[in-house]
């Protein structure tokens, strides 16, 4: 138990599970579980500048065609928590496994619909069997990297991922204007078909040797089912900590979709771009943003845990990871977001989307900055339910980001783009005073509900 009588977690890891694999094999894990993170980003992100031209094919509107995004979140929220849980008692890489043949088949009926319905459900589908890249990624990082190699793991790994958010547009855009959104969705398909067979072929199981719950049965049937509750993860968000530290990046991540949503209504319309190949290509400086702010705020933030843990003579505190959300918090993402909605207003021509641009791609650094180290602290501290945490959160956090986004367009209607970009680092800010006063008190915070932290006996 976590008590405030002792608030450290003076736990390092054991480096001799740590190093089950070679640093070559680390490495491949981590580009594997990579592809696997963009795959849900590359499913959502491609089909949004395919919508004109799957509403024009189905007889349908832009709106009705529209319904299938916020099917999606809910596709993702539901398969996060399920492949998450299965994961803690079948394994990570049966639940990537399991997973794949969903999105493939969805993928397929995706790109064979001829009505709304079948549109929909297939996409459910199809989201649902890519929803588990993110938490079993996590899950997988915290398994094989020890506390002070984490940091920049996941970085790289989120870096990654994110890059494919951004990258996507461009490619579903290019798609939609010059090919086909069917022939789009068979290929993804097809990535989904050669992931499956790269998982199987070359991926290990990660989780520790004895921790996986069907490793603890002494009588099992050859092909074993057991019911458990998906759901039970959000429980881990009683604790304050926890909850807190997700909420601060649901409100640093609306910065980001504020910007890269309504892009064909603000940057698209202020400087005239209407091909939907080139709209798609003004996402790129985000995503190069995100390349880059992932792997250096990661290895930044171990560096600071290493620094803060010498400084307290081997005493871990884990929210000291959360002191490098400062740089991106308090200054990158505000003074994007703010900076972007003035520019929007008061800069026109090539001048003004340069500037855009450029706000877009310390936006995505920023971010980053900021989603990294409480990536990695969530690791940290769940150690053992570290993908049931992470699914948590981004079910979660998708569920306010939703809402976020679908005032985004109405806002900039009736209030104009700089207000609400103003609002969007408003929001930026108040998730900065979150991640400080966990800092603060974040000793207090976790002793005041313990939903089994890590600590020297279990990580």
């Amino acid at each position: 138990m976590v008590s405030e009588e002792s608030p450290l977690l003076a736990s390092t890891g054991h480096p001799l599970i740590a190093d089950r694999f070679t640093l070559h094999k680390k490495r491949w894990i981590m580009y594997v579980v990579s592809f696997a993170g963009i795959l849900p980003m590359f499913v959502q992100a491609t089909f949004v500048p395919s919508i004109p031209q799957i509403a024009k094919d189905l007889n349908s509107t832009y709106a009705t065609v529209s319904l299938s995004i916020s099917l999606s979140i809910l596709a993702t929220a539901v398969g996060s928590l399920v492949w998450a849980a299965y994961s803690s008692f079948y394994g990570r890489r049966s639940m990537y496994l399991l997973g794949m043949p969903f999105l493939c088949a969805g993928s397929c009926g995706v790109a064979m619909s001829t009505s709304l319905r079948g549109l929909l459900f297939w996409r459910f589908v199809q989201t649902f069997g890519c929803s588990g890249g993110l938490p079993l990624g996590a899950g997988v990082i915290g398994d094989i990297y020890k506390l002070e190699e984490r940091g920049t793991a996941i970085g790289v790994f989120f870096g990654a991922t994110l890059f494919g958010l951004a990258f996507s547009p461009f490619i579903g855009g290019s798609a939609a204007q010059y090919w086909s959104w069917r022939n789009l969705q068979y290929s993804i398909g097809l990535w989904g078909l050669l992931e499956m067979l790269l998982i199987y072929l070359s991926f290990p199981e990660t989780s520790r040797p004895g921790a996986l719950g069907i490793d603890k049965l002494t009588r099992r049937r050859w092909i074993h089912l057991t019911w458990i509750n998906p759901l039970s993860s959000l429980w881990l968000l009683r604790s304050p900590n926890l909850f807190a530290v997700m909420l601060a990046q649901a409100l640093v991540l609306i910065s980001d979709y504020a910007l890269l949503v309504p892009m064909a209504y603000t940057i698209g319309v202020r400087y005239g771009i209407t091909n939907e190949a080139i709209i798609g290509a003004c996402f790129l400086p985000n995503g190069l943003g995100n390349f880059t702010g992932a792997p250096i705020s990661g290895r930044l933030s171990d560096i600071v845990v290493r620094r803060w843990r010498e400084k307290r003579k081997g005493l871990w505190f884990p929210e000291d990871r959360l002191r490098m959300t400062w740089i991106g918090g308090l200054i990158m993402v505000p003074l994007s977001a703010g900076s972007s909605g003035l520019i929007m207003m008061y800069v026109g021509g090539p001048i003004g989307l340069s500037l855009n641009l450029l706000c877009l791609f310390f936006n995505g650094v920023g971010v980053d900055f900021v989603f990294g180290p409480i990536a990695s602290y969530n690791v940290d501290v769940m150690h053992s339910q570290s993908a049931e945490l992470t699914a948590a959160s981004a079910a979660v956090r998708s569920v306010i980001i939703s809402i976020a986004t679908a005032l985004v367009i109405p806002s900039i209607e009736r209030i104009g783009v700089a207000w609400t970009y103003v609002i969007a680092a408003i929001l930026a800010l108040i998730g900065q005073g979150i991640i400080f006063l966990t800092i603060r008190y974040g000793d207090r915070m976790r002793a005041s509900v313990d939903v089994g932290f890590t600590t020297k006996e279990n990580d």
